[in-house]
């Protein structure tokens, strides 16, 4: 490869995964398969924990059933304002439908898109962008 090549080209290409931490697989599976319909990747190994892949396009979400260093910081009330992921949706009416039915509140995004931000059980914020 040439040095211009290097320059140009981005060496990263695309978000494999992310992980969050949950104080309870069963629970988290019931917001993130449930309410964002969600499908989980068996192919998880035993690591030693608990946990889930939940997959996403190419790419997954891995929730994590450790230990929180976090839990005691305080998250501003805004999820658009906190560390997030962004997930596309399909349709956002229908996911406010589900968020209000489970009694899960939400910000519209301040930016004007169609985009709102709520929490997990778990209080992982979560930006869903209907596109």
């Amino acid at each position: 490869m040439s040095q211009s090549d290097q320059i140009t080209r981005p060496l990263t290409s695309a978000i494999d995964h992310s992980s969050l931490i949950v104080a309870n697989t069963s629970k988290a599976l019931e917001f993130y398969m449930g309410i964002l319909g969600l499908d989980i990747d068996e192919s998880r190994p035993d690591l030693g924990y608990p946990g889930a892949w939940l997959q996403v396009g190419d790419g997954q979400i891995h929730l994590l059933e450790v230990p929180d260093p976090y839990a005691s910081v305080d998250r501003p009330e805004h999820g658009g304002r906190d560390s997030h992921i962004a997930l596309r949706i399909f349709d956002l009416e229908e996911v406010i439908r589900r968020l209000q039915g489970a009694g899960i509140s939400y910000s519209k995004s301040k930016s004007g898109r169609a985009a709102l931000f709520c929490r997990d059980y778990d209080g992982n914020t979560i930006e869903l962008v209907e596109k």
